[in-house]
């Protein structure tokens, strides 16, 4: 039930879980700090609950081998209807012929004589 917890209060349960994934694959801080690009206080601030960036978390994601975690989140929601409409349209099969312009006349007000 995360939607019941406050923004703190879920920063601390995606720290805890981040840190159980790190563990679960026998990697130390230091290990995670190399591989992702961080420092190690960077990632116990993240496993305490401290905050972060996104793209500190995607680095730690990646470390983790946990990117496909974005797409359970948040999945592709593929092409647009418009794209799709486009996409059916038959092509063109000829260029269009170029419209005829009135002649130019000079504008006039209307109270001019």
């Amino acid at each position: 039930m995360i939607h019941l917890l406050t923004n703190p209060e879920i920063e601390k349960e995606l720290g805890e879980r981040l840190k159980r994934r790190r563990l679960d694959l026998n990697f130390s801080q230091e290990m995670i700090a190399e591989r992702s690009g961080l420092s190690r206080r960077t990632i116990t601030a993240i496993e305490n609950g401290e905050g972060s960036t996104l793209g500190t978390l995607i680095a730690l994601l990646r470390a983790l081998n946990s990117l496909d975690c974005i797409e359970q989140i948040l999945p592709d929601p593929g092409p647009s209807p418009l794209l799709l409409a486009r996409l059916q349209e038959e092509p063109r099969k000829y260029a269009s012929k170029p419209r005829k312009t009135p002649p130019a006349t000079p504008w006039k007000w209307g109270d001019e004589t």
